[in-house]
């Protein structure tokens, strides 16, 4: 026998409007930007810049509490409170009379260049090389088929089946690798390769046939294994060298491309340009921080559409068409009312945000040191200004921050901490700093090891774990010590 029973739950929702407000506050500037101009566009009871309306006060002489209806799907023209469409209330200006906007006013527009794709360069070149008729649908698809790097990827017989069933094509391997060949005669040189030491004697193949490079081609197609691991003991005892031969081939190989196609695949890539959300000036010892003025638009509801409601109000007869036009106006300005609104929180939030950060890490931000960032994170500015740490994560994660020291994303402040010897809260960027600056300073030909690192850390009042250091030096993408070694 079913049992029926009364349960109680309490649950919290976010309603559209907060949903959208999220939204806005995680977008960038440019991002916005371009979200303003679509509001603009689809609602026309939305324009831009500042009202000026003379006799204002005129229209605008009282002040109705009664709620019109949100949640009824139709809206009857007579259960809405006209007047509260034309409060002056409701006429904002958001040009902030603080210093707390930078001025944006120029526009700097960029001008991009046409370029020739990668594989177009490619294709003119075959263009002009003598192909047989019947070998040309296999060069355009082993063209299509290099990567942007200027690598074939795909094993060969794997080529051949593609061939037969995308183009109809049968071949065999013979003579895929013979057009392949030609392919591999293209500039930049290396292009076609199948793996990266193809690509590398591809390229010494066209090189003058000096000592070091005939040596270099030797060490690449005998020893490639060790040359990659940087076992020059062995390379030397394998190929009867001395170090100072080593050395001249290892120059010449280190002017070679690994990625002979990255010219062309960087033209290609969609070029992103930054624009700081956030400007931090050091103005007599203090620090001013401003928000970008694309961030504070000038926006009011249409006075044509307040001049319709007051028309509809004046009418004694309204008829359906009135109705259901004045249902319309109503739902546009409630959309632009509530536009307005969240641009204004929208502001409030973004500037209330980075003025804690900047404060938290002040010590940082008049410096420049990265030693003196305090270990930060979500909770910290959300405990400080008082909200979910949520928003603090979608203005990190989205921001740019221009300062004397660069531009650079608002998360990046952020890290955790650990305590030194001393008892006292230091950052992981403190300590990834110093393994920066160990690696760089140190011995080449001995490498420190990453238990040597954590010895040095140990000394220095960092007691952190091998694996810790290993962490960091991959964070930093900086190879391990066997990777690291010169002669």
């Amino acid at each position: 026998m079913l049992k029926q029973y009364l349960q109680y739950k309490l649950s919290q929702k976010l309603s559209p409007q907060q949903i959208q407000l999220m939204k806005l506050i995680q977008l960038p500037t440019q991002a916005f930007e371009q979200r303003l101009r679509q509001e603009l566009e689809d609602n026309p009871a939305l324009e831009p810049g500042k009202e000026i309306v003379e006799g204002a006060e005129d229209i605008y002489e009282d002040n109705y509490e009664e709620d019109f209806k949100e949640d009824s799907e139709h809206i009857e023209a007579e259960d809405i409170n006209i007047d509260e469409y034309l409060s002056d209330d409701e006429i904002p200006d958001y040009k902030t009379q603080s210093n707390n906007y930078s001025e944006d006013q120029d526009d700097k527009v960029i001008p991009y260049a046409a370029a020739t794709t990668f594989y177009q360069h490619l294709l003119a070149q075959l263009q002009q090389q003598f192909i047989p008729e019947q070998d040309w649908a296999i060069a355009e698809f082993l063209i299509g088929s290099v990567d942007e790097t200027g690598y074939i990827r795909r094993p060969l017989p794997d080529l051949v089946d593609d061939l037969a069933f995308t183009e109809n094509l049968y071949t065999d391997e013979q003579q895929v690798k013979k057009v392949l060949r030609n392919i591999q005669q293209l500039d930049p040189a290396g292009v076609g390769a199948t793996s990266l030491q193809e690509c590398l004697l591809l390229q010494l193949e066209r090189k003058t046939p000096t000592k070091a490079v005939q040596l270099a081609q030797e060490i690449l197609g005998r020893s490639f294994e060790a040359f990659s691991k940087k076992h020059y003991d062995k390379l030397i005892v394998k190929h009867n060298l001395s170090e100072n031969n080593l050395k001249e081939a290892l120059l010449v190989i280190e002017k070679l491309n690994p990625k002979p196609g990255s010219a062309f695949s960087d033209g290609a890539k969609i070029i992103s340009h930054i624009v700081p959300d956030f400007t931090l000036k050091i103005v007599d010892g203090t620090l001013e921080l401003l928000l970008n003025g694309r961030n504070a638009p000038e926006l009011h509801v249409s006075r044509s559409y307040n001049d319709m409601l007051a028309g509809y109000k004046e009418t004694k007869q309204k008829t359906h068409a009135q109705k259901e036009t004045v249902s319309f106006i109503k739902q546009k300005l409630d959309a632009a009312k509530w536009f307005i609104e969240a641009i204004k929180q929208r502001q409030q939030t973004l500037y209330l945000t980075m003025r804690a950060i900047v404060d938290f890490q002040e010590a940082y931000f008049l410096s420049g040191d990265e030693r003196k960032l305090k270990p930060m994170i979500l909770k910290d500015i959300a405990d400080l200004i008082d909200m979910d740490i949520s928003t603090v994560s979608r203005v990190a994660n989205s921001k740019y921050i221009d300062t004397p020291y660069g531009t650079k994303l608002v998360k990046s402040y952020f890290s955790e901490g650990m305590k030194n010897e001393k008892g006292e809260d230091v950052s992981t960027r403190e300590i990834k700093k110093i393994v920066e600056q160990l690696i760089h300073k140190e011995d080449k030909k001995k490498p420190l090891t990453d238990d040597k690192l954590a010895l040095i850390l140990k000394e220095k009042g960092y007691p952190i774990a091998r694996r810790t250091v290993a962490k960091y030096r991959e964070q930093l993408d900086l190879p391990v010590a066997r990777l690291r070694k010169e002669i």
